[in-house]
């Protein structure tokens, strides 16, 4: 069983959870009025919409605004969002090396990343992973700088 709550915990969803979803359905919705999309003005901005929504394309935006599901202040849905590109990030996975590991640590795969638009809380800009191809477990380090990679990798 799952509830969705505002923040004075008042229940506005609930449900039963299947294979690790929250399925919603017309049975979910406990008050009559979907709550969670009231504020203190009921028109808002595309790029507000497209944010308390979870982030949908400017197509299903679109096709809410035109349906009248919500209210939007403008039509015009040329906003930038920087989280979706990075939600929506993916990568090809490795391609077959022709080697079969026999134990572990025979053969490391490595992966940096940066830098990032934020420090971490420690201060970190970078990051560098390696992930042992045998037993695929994974070792992550951050770091101050890029040029700090191969002075890790010796650590490591």
């Amino acid at each position: 069983m799952f509830y969705v709550k505002d923040l004075i915990t008042k229940v506005l969803l609930s449900g039963q959870s299947r294979d690790g979803l929250y399925v919603l359905s017309e049975s979910s919705v406990i008050t009559s009025v979907p709550e969670a999309f009231l504020s203190t003005s009921m028109s808002s901005t595309a790029n507000v919409w497209h944010r308390r929504l979870g982030h949908p394309s400017f197509c299903i935006l679109g096709s809410l605004v035109s349906n009248n599901k919500v209210a939007c202040t403008s039509r015009v849905f040329n906003f930038s969002c920087s989280s979706c590109p990075l939600g929506k990030a993916s990568r090809l996975s490795l391609g077959l090396t022709g080697h079969k590991t026999c134990a572990p640590l025979e053969l490391i795969f490595s992966d940096v990343w940066g830098p990032s638009l934020m420090l971490s809380t420690d201060g970190y800009r970078y990051f560098v992973i390696f992930m042992d191809t045998y037993t695929k477990y994974i070792w992550f380090f951050p770091l101050a700088a890029k040029s700090d990679v191969f002075k890790i990798f010796l650590q490591f």
